[in-house]
């Protein structure tokens, strides 16, 4: 059994990577906050008893309708359900986001990250110690 296949690590796997496309769409919304019209994205929330290690996704791709649209190409988050976040303050132009609730969001993905990290190279360190390869 190789060590990407034990469950612990393909779990953590999936986590962090669920992190990194969670960092995509913050990392939008704050550089859209001043966009009219725009609509804030997050993830859902995850959550390991309903993640199977290898995720089966429908792609989805999109079309530039209009010559000043933005082409946007399938990415990760798509893979993990990206939504539409429910925006209680809205601006007159009619954006959702509020750079505060993003930069809070940003932090709290930031230090769940690490966690799921420092778990990885601590599960790493002791089966290296019980296999006695300390290092």
């Amino acid at each position: 059994m190789g060590l990407m296949n034990m469950p612990v690590f393909s779990a953590l796997t999936d986590k962090m990577r669920w992190h990194q496309a969670r960092q995509g769409l913050l990392a939008e919304n704050v550089a859209n906050a001043e966009t009219p019209g725009y609509s804030g994205r997050d993830l859902a929330q995850y959550d390991f008893a309903t993640r199977s290690s290898a995720m089966s996704v429908a792609t989805v791709t999109t079309t530039a309708t209009q010559p000043m649209h933005f082409a946007v190409g399938g990415s990760e988050s798509s893979a993990f359900g990206a939504q539409r976040m429910a925006n209680f303050e809205i601006t007159p132009e009619g954006n959702g986001v509020t750079l505060e609730d993003e930069m809070m969001k940003v932090t709290t993905n930031l230090m769940d990250y690490q966690a799921a990290t420092s778990l990885y190279q601590k599960s790493i360190k002791i089966l290296k110690t019980a296999m006695g390869r300390q290092s």
